[in-house]
């Protein structure tokens, strides 16, 4: 999802994608850990979508 799309959501919506990306974050770690892991790629998009919620949920807040 891009910035432009997750700055249109309100913070409630945020925190609630910011907690099934960290739990699926999670899963595809247990998955890599037990090499099960189908697509490596998906751990980094994962990781990068969390610090994006992450980055707008900052200049939320600091606005």
């Amino acid at each position: 999802m891009k910035a432009s799309e997750l700055r249109k959501k309100n913070k409630e919506e945020l925190g609630d994608l910011l907690v099934v990306l960290s739990r699926e974050r999670f899963n595809l770690k247990m998955q890599k850990g037990t090499g099960q892991l189908s697509k490596p790629d998906q751990v980094k998009k994962v990781r990068r979508e969390v610090a994006r919620i992450q980055t707008i949920l900052n200049e939320v807040a600091s606005a």
